[in-house]
């Protein structure tokens, strides 16, 4: 099993930018805050030691990527 790479909210940003996925700081604020329901865009969470929004770094990337395959096959698919 790979170990968990967590990163922080500007290292996700970054993350995403070298993707080619430009999001501006605010962007980035409004994927990990939480809705009315307590419901984030991204799965970021509180670090307890650090009281820093963390997320995965293989977690976000495979989100987009997971996105992605959804919109081509939905594409094949009409």
């Amino acid at each position: 099993m790979k170990p968990s790479h967590y990163v922080t909210l500007p290292q996700a940003r970054e993350i995403l930018r070298e993707m080619g996925l430009d999001l501006t700081e605010r962007q980035m604020k409004r994927a990990a805050e939480p809705n009315a329901h307590g419901k984030r865009k991204l799965p970021f969470f509180l670090d307890p030691i650090d009281r820093r929004l963390k997320i995965d770094k293989d977690t976000l990337v495979g989100i987009y990527h997971q996105r992605q395959h959804e919109a081509e096959q939905q594409w094949l698919s009409e």
